[in-house]
């Protein structure tokens, strides 16, 4: 009986956080409702091969290496088209996904050859709540974005790890003309990402996943919009916006 007490109040902590993040205790209900039960894939299947990060002012040894799986990856109507998993909420999110008009002006008015790599796979359910945004964001402001499967991105996933140290999707990296890294944001937008990355030390998992949903489900996109422009904007400033960790293995 005292397991099964402190078991509950485990499972409610994330709830309390979720409304917090996402305001009132009917929007957090009402989005526990959408896709109760559903695991969130973003992270490698246990036994995948693991590659030690290396770290510096490049996330990738090479430019070259970014530019050339930017080339390479799909469009985001290419990638939406192939998608397996996910695939009614991909479509749902690729028609309907909107960006604040303010947003897409001030994208807009840094300028310049930008280009976006984004690592992302169709099952992560991070993926398909925040791409659709960013990628409708790309297109209003005419910056090139690509994306890439972790098969191919795994390098870039590598080197730019969650707070907490795992790789995982989506990961968002931001190139200039020339191809130089410029900026990144990893698997969420700030507010989640610094919640989650706490959460995840305190209560299981699917609890956690709680608080991921109805984070997404209220925002609607603007945090990872508002948060891409803020890195773009940093980078024109000659700043770097990339929020990232460290391998809990590697040095």
């Amino acid at each position: 009986m005292i397991n099964l007490r402190a078991r509950r109040q485990l499972n409610v902590l994330p709830l309390v956080a979720a409304m917090l993040l996402v305001g009132s205790p009917a929007a957090t209900l009402s989005a526990l409702t959408v896709g109760k039960g559903v695991a969130i894939r973003c992270v490698p299947p246990e036994g995948a091969m693991i590659i030690a990060p290396a770290y510096g002012r490049s996330a990738v040894a090479a430019d070259s290496t970014l530019s050339a799986l930017h080339a390479g990856g799909q469009t985001f109507t290419d990638f939406v088209a192939a998608a397996k998993a996910r695939r009614e909420g991909w479509l749902k999110l690729a028609d309907s996904a909107q960006v604040e008009a303010d947003l897409v002006a001030r994208a807009r008015a840094v300028g310049g050859g930008w280009r976006l790599l984004v690592v992302a796979v169709d099952a992560c359910g991070d993926s398909m709540n925040t791409v659709p945004y960013v990628a409708r964001l790309a297109a209003q402001a005419g910056i090139d974005l690509r994306i890439v499967l972790p098969a191919v991105g795994r390098a870039v996933q590598e080197s730019h790890r969650s707070l907490d140290g795992r790789t995982a999707t989506p990961t968002y990296i931001l190139l200039d003309a020339r191809g130089d890294e410029r900026g990144c944001i990893v698997e969420q937008p700030k507010a989640l990402r610094e919640w989650a990355s706490k959460e995840r030390a305190r209560v299981p998992l699917d609890s956690v996943h709680v608080g991921i949903r109805a984070f997404y489900a209220k925002d609607q996109g603007v945090s990872i919009a508002r948060e891409a422009v803020e890195m773009l904007e940093a980078a024109a400033a000659g700043r770097t916006h990339c929020d990232r960790g460290r391998s809990t293995t590697g040095s």
